[in-house]
């Protein structure tokens, strides 16, 4: 069992939903970033997704394009972020990690070589929202080699036949896009968000995990209700952006994770 499908177990025997945060590696630091990591594990954010920043990152709204913009002019790189993986590993971080990024970074080293890296350091599985399953059978069996797991898309502008392979070949959570469009916050959640989900738990038993315009606790309830696990990016980076003093923005991401992971907490 991946470190992924053994969080979503537990979460699953406690009666909660999960909750993944989105920083950009190396925003505003690396320093920074490994110093945010521990803050999110401590405010009990289940899965942590670095962004391993990219000069085009085109599923990116203008607050996460800036958050990697802000990385890049700070040196952020493959290399490093995978150090920063490694350290936070050695300093006791057990909470699942993935990599969000473009195939264009992994395709630099090589797709095998990038997976083998990748789980070297301490990285659990891999996002990458430009390579569609038409392409990606390259991929899927490097990740398998390396012992990764390989989120797949829902969209909805997905068919039933693509939803339904989305959930076949989908490791560690199928992540259902909320919407068209890029990320960012949004004031409300649309409706079919609820049949998507529907529709992807239909067709398997991969816990499914909802992003795209998710930022309140009240949408993550929502998210909660009918998903696995709600994942939140742009509001974490926004305040990452903040021209605060690194402790007081470390303390503030470490609220505000606290605050949505408590929303992910249902009945039994």
């Amino acid at each position: 069992m991946s470190r992924i499908a053994a969080r979503f177990a537990d979460l699953k025997g406690r009666g909660e939903k999960g909750l993944v945060a989105y920083i950009a590696a190396g925003d505003p630091s690396i320093e920074a970033s490994r110093q945010i990591i521990h803050a999110l594990v401590e405010a009990g954010v289940d899965i942590i997704e670095l962004g391993l920043p990219f000069s085009d990152p085109l599923a990116d709204g203008p607050v996460i394009q800036a958050g990697t913009q802000r990385a890049l002019l700070a040196g952020a790189n493959t290399d490093n972020v995978f150090d920063l993986i490694a350290t936070v590993r050695r300093e006791g971080v057990t909470t699942p990690i993935l990599i969000m990024t473009y195939i264009n970074l992994v395709n630099r080293p090589g797709i095998e070589q990038f997976c083998r890296r990748a789980a070297e350091a301490g990285v659990d599985g891999l996002i990458l929202p430009d390579v569609p399953m038409e392409e990606g059978d390259e991929l899927l069996a490097a990740t398998q080699k390396a012992g990764l797991d390989l989120v797949q898309f829902v969209a909805p502008t997905s068919t039933p036949d693509r939803i339904e392979r989305a959930g076949r070949l989908a490791s560690g959570f199928v992540y259902v896009v909320s919407l068209t469009g890029v990320t960012g916050q949004r004031e409300s959640l649309p409706a079919r968000m609820i049949d998507l989900v529907q529709a992807a738990k239909a067709v398997t038993e991969t816990p499914v995990a909802v992003g795209f315009g998710i930022s309140t606790p009240a949408h993550v309830r929502q998210v909660a209700a009918v998903a696995d696990a709600a994942i939140v990016g742009s509001a974490f980076v926004r305040i990452c952006g903040e021209e605060l003093a690194l402790p007081e923005k470390v303390a503030k991401l470490k609220r505000f994770a606290a605050e949505l992971k408590e929303a992910t907490r249902v009945e039994k």
